[in-house]
């Protein structure tokens, strides 16, 4: 087995699956929309057609989800990026999981 330092394999999303991304950079800004080269469980490679300069962590919508993350490389128009905690559903622009949790029990 060859020594690489990535934990899970990457594919090309393939099928029903969106090759759109969206990107929030801060709470209130408009999405910014990009291309999913690969995904896998850790993270993706993401590819947009203008050079923006992007933060050190932001939200990334792909699929009805919403993941936070963090850059983790860039060349050129591309650039990976790595999961940081679970998936949510969209719900709105970097808006966290309530703490609340209803009960079972009323």
């Amino acid at each position: 087995m060859p020594d690489d330092h990535r934990y899970t394999i990457r594919v090309e999303p393939k099928g029903l699956v969106s090759k759109k991304g969206q990107l929030f950079l801060t709470p209130s800004s408009d999405p910014i929309e990009c291309l999913v080269v690969d995904l896998s469980a850790g993270g993706a490679c993401l590819e947009m057609s203008t050079q923006l300069q992007l933060p050190g962590r932001f939200e990334f919508r792909h699929g009805g989800l919403r993941r936070y993350c963090r850059l983790t490389w860039r060349r050129g128009f591309r650039f990976g990026i790595k999961f940081d905690g679970s998936r949510h559903m969209s719900t709105g622009p970097l808006s966290r999981p309530s703490a609340f949790r209803p009960s079972r029990f009323r």
